[in-house]
């Protein structure tokens, strides 16, 4: 049986309250928005495009100073928006988006027409800002404002292979002087310009040069790792507008508001990946979502999954599921079921696209789906706020939201050939790069999930641990770890003792560094490979060695990894001169369980701050406490774990 409630909204809240635009403008009005802002990510969710962009103005009115004084916690990006033509819509586009995110926008606007002078020139007041992403927007007008009248193909030709000179070399200087990352796109043609060619071989020469100039504007960000470039015309095939004649004319705007509100959409997915809230599993519902109808009442027979026009819906959504969880993503089902039916489902019907192999876990039973994600989470070793749920009840939708505001949730209906567009609208797994690890991952986290059962198994934790057989590599990165060790910087949030979010460039960088040094755990126990699973960033100062930064992945926490790394590093310390090991800790929202680390392992602290967190909201939030420093003098190095055998590459003792 299937509930809802009459007394709520459309996505479980309720109507009475005031909701999105409206309640941000009386918050704005009374002076009370940046007070209030954490609640504004709530308030944005589902929000239509037309009440979205008016939220984003009202946003915008807000100083980032003044919300930063209220809650010093809340991630803030630094975006520098620079181009040909007018770009004004841009900016409360972007704040909007990066606050339904939790983030808050500091953003920097170039002249009119001043992208070359910002990106060439290490002295502009756009590398002044120190962006974390840089916006070249690029327009159809970058390109014919240069192309004289009247015209031919090859006309154009020339312009886009000059054009495209120019744009690679500007991307080339933005990587040797900036650390952050460098966003172009594609240019839409509009049919304004190709209709003005009257014969259709001109036309067809047209667009075959423009859609290699914008594949080699594409084939760019494979050779640059600081640049992404977006594809506007997959934008525009959706049906967003590429140009407005009237601002296009009048105000030089060369992109329509609409494509660049989708525009700012993008970027919004691309800065929550680079400050670590990308999402880690799919969580869905399993009547209504993957399939139509209700096994409880209609039998194994009776659902709609393949042969019918719904049940090829059905099956479309599923194949898109299954196609997310191929690329790193966890998938997991939660329904109100028995469990026997629904393992039959999954295994025997013929209809089926996705199996139970392709699921990290299947919960089928009659708990509050709140209390089933909260229980996945801890099995996972997640936080829910790497959850995204995805269900076709507003009631469901609705508890969820209230109970775990932390967790993504994806409205869904009765529609089904819309469950693909709407879980995808919000690009919550996007990532800049996929790794062998992320298409290793949802086998990794079912060997957990086995790890788990082996342990309730055993009386005791050291029992356990005897038997699991875990086996510990630490040694300087390699070029080929580089960008999964940077992924671990951006992603990893639970084990990360200064959250210090590091792109492949810094990486090298550090690497490259003679008195810095990276280094990267792997490890491997009886059940597989875990694979490169942690990194520790060092130092040297003269007799002192610092610790950076100390970060593990989820994955294999409680296992006596990171003792054993620590006391690699301390012993590597001490055979190579050092005095003392110092080492910071930088409290977040989701680190507190790592507060005290050090301490536990010999340390003292030194020093302590004003405790500048980085993120609040979510779980294992930090409290009141402090950013501090800790010292470690070298004379007593506990020995690694004895359950364990420790691969030493710096040099030291192998165990």
């Amino acid at each position: 049986m299937r509930l809802n409630t009459a007394d709520t909204g459309a996505d479980g809240s309720d109507p009475d309250r005031p909701m999105g635009a409206e309640q941000i403008s009386a918050w704005l009005r009374a002076g009370r928005l940046a007070a209030r802002y954490p609640e504004v990510p709530g308030l944005l969710a589902d929000l239509d495009a037309t009440a979205l962009a008016r939220a984003g103005r009202l946003l915008a009115r807000l100083d980032p100073d003044e919300v930063a004084r209220h809650h010093p916690g809340i991630p803030s990006v630094t975006v520098a928006i620079t181009g040909h033509g007018t770009l004004a819509p841009l900016v409360p586009a972007l704040t909007a988006e990066l606050a339904r995110h939790g983030l808050l926008l500091r953003p920097f606007s170039g002249d009119f027409d001043g992208y070359v002078f910002d990106l060439s020139d290490p002295g502009s007041a756009l590398y002044a800002v120190d962006p974390d992403i840089a916006l070249c927007v690029l327009d159809p007008a970058v390109v014919f404002d240069e192309v004289a009248v009247p015209w031919r193909p090859e006309d154009v030709e020339r312009v886009l292979a000059g054009k495209l000179r120019l744009i690679e070399w500007l991307a080339e200087r933005f990587a040797a002087v900036a650390r952050g990352t460098l966003v172009l796109n594609t240019l839409p043609l509009p049919s304004l310009l190709t209709s003005q060619l009257t014969d259709h071989r001109s036309r067809a020469r047209l667009g075959a040069a423009w859609r290699e100039a914008g594949a080699a504007l594409l084939r760019l960000s494979a050779a640059q790792e600081s640049l992404v470039t977006l594809d506007l015309d997959a934008l525009v095939a959706e049906g967003v507008p590429a140009t407005d004649s009237r601002m296009d004319l009048y105000a030089r705007m060369h992109l329509s508001a609409g494509l660049l509100g989708r525009y700012a959409r993008e970027i919004g997915h691309l800065a929550r990946d680079l400050t670590g809230r990308t999402k880690k599993c799919l969580v869905v519902d399993l009547d209504g979502t993957l399939w139509g109808g209700v096994l409880g009442d209609d039998g194994r027979e009776g659902i709609e999954v393949g042969e019918s026009h719904r049940g090829e819906a059905f099956r479309a959504f599923q194949r898109t599921v299954k196609q997310i969880g191929s690329q790193g993503v966890l998938l997991a089902a939660v329904s109100k079921n028995d469990p026997e039916p629904v393992r039959e489902v999954l295994r025997e019907h013929p209809g089926m696209v996705l199996r139970e192999d392709d699921f990290v876990r299947v919960v089928a039973n009659w708990r509050p789906k709140h209390d089933n994600l909260a229980e996945l989470a801890d099995d996972l070793n997640i936080g829910v706020d790497s959850l995204v749920f995805a269900d076709d009840s507003a009631f469901e939708r609705g508890l969820v939201r209230r109970e775990l505001p932390g967790v993504a949730v994806v409205a869904l209906d009765g529609e089904p050939a819309l469950h693909a567009e709407r879980l995808l609208a919000d690009g919550w797994f996007d990532s800049r790069d996929l790794t062998a690890d992320d298409r290793a991952r949802a086998a990794r986290y079912r060997e957990e999930l086995a790890r788990r059962d082996f342990l309730d198994t055993f009386d005791s934790l050291e029992g356990y641990l005897a038997e699991l057989d875990v086996r510990v590599r630490l040694e300087p990165v390699t070029e080929a770890q580089v960008p999964r060790v940077s992924q671990l910087t951006l992603r990893t949030n639970q084990f990360n003792l200064t959250t210090r979010r590091l792109q492949p460039a810094d990486v090298r960088a550090l690497a490259a560094d003679p008195d810095a040094s990276v280094l990267a755990i792997h490890s491997a126990d009886r059940f597989g490979d875990n694979g490169l699973v942690g990194a520790v960033f060092l130092r040297r100062d003269g007799s002192v060695l610092h610790i950076d930064n100390f970060l593990l992945s989820c994955r294999v926490f409680s296992r006596g990894i990171e003792q054993a790394c620590l006391t690699a590093v301390l012993r590597h310390g001490a055979a190579t001169g050092a005095k003392a090991v110092l080492a910071p800790y930088r409290p977040t929202a989701r680190n507190g369980k790592v507060r005290d680390f050090y301490p536990r392992h010999g340390f003292s602290r030194v020093g302590g701050g004003s405790g500048d967190a980085e993120e609040t909201g979510g779980t294992g939030g930090t409290g009141g406490t402090e950013a501090a420093e800790f010292r470690h003098d070298l004379r007593s190095i506990a020995a690694p774990p004895a359950h364990l055998r420790l691969i030493d590459g710096l040099g030291g003792e192998t165990q």
